[in-house]
């Protein structure tokens, strides 16, 4: 199953429009509920004191800092992204909660990491933005360690009749205002709305995990009757 993601240019460009306020925003637009989600992706990954964490399209870093904090000082988090404004605010939030991580520059689709090198590999709400879904996947899963496991938290297709309305009416015209007003980019904040509309979900996003034939166990988890998923698998102990 192939889908072909936006233009990395177009995408460098949209996040780096809006790195300095991101937070601010994302905050605003899930009306707080994004901590908790993230806590729910650690919690769907097993995340114990020592491992190693690898969080792609990590952004301002808030993902790989909710991982140190569980892997401990004896594990290791790197976080990285392929935008560098985005990537700029992420170091002097760690160090505020003496946290000692990795960011660095990387293509989620090209990973600079060796093979079977991490306990964990994540990606928060970046799947959708790479130019290869499942050429990232496959990235992410070849740098796991057999038996390792890929989290994945993304938005998807509310179905719940009562809730789809309003989720619906919310992200379409509430999202791109609260995005212009504190991000400052309104286009910005309608693409990732439109975004999240046409990327695939549930079990049709399986089927691109899938598609990397290095994974198994395969799973999906609703938050918010479907506003966001976690996808889980795991990397098998013997190809």
């Amino acid at each position: 199953m192939q889908v072909k993601g936006p233009d990395p240019e177009f995408i460098q460009n949209t996040f780096s429009s809006i790195a300095s306020n991101y937070d601010q925003a994302n905050e605003a637009i899930t009306m707080g509920m994004v901590g908790s989600w993230r806590k729910a992706l650690i919690e769907s990954a097993n995340a114990k004191p020592g491992m190693s964490v690898l969080d792609c399209a990590t952004g301002t870093g808030d993902l790989a800092i909710e991982f140190a904090k569980v892997v401990g000082p004896n594990g290791k988090v790197i976080g990285s992204d392929f935008c560098k404004e985005m990537l700029a605010c992420a170091p002097e939030k760690a160090k505020k909660l003496n946290l000692e991580i990795q960011f660095e520059w990387a293509d989620a689709t090209d990973l600079p990491y060796e093979d079977n090198t991490f306990d964990i590999v994540s990606i928060g709400y970046g799947i959708r933005n790479v130019s290869d879904p499942v050429k990232a996947l496959s990235e992410m899963a070849r740098a796991l360690k057999p038996g390792g496991k890929l989290v994945v938290l993304e938005t998807g297709d509310t179905r719940n009749p009562v809730l789809q309305p309003m989720i619906n009416l919310y992200f379409k015209w509430i999202v791109p205002r609260i995005g212009g007003w504190i991000g400052g980019n309104r286009k910005a904040y309608e693409y990732l709305n439109q975004s999240s509309g046409k990327f695939p979900s549930r079990k049709d996003f399986l089927k691109l995990m899938e598609a990397t034939a290095l994974l198994e166990d395969l799973s999906y988890k609703s938050l918010m009757g479907g506003a966001s998923f976690i996808y889980s698998a795991k990397k098998p102990l013997q190809a």
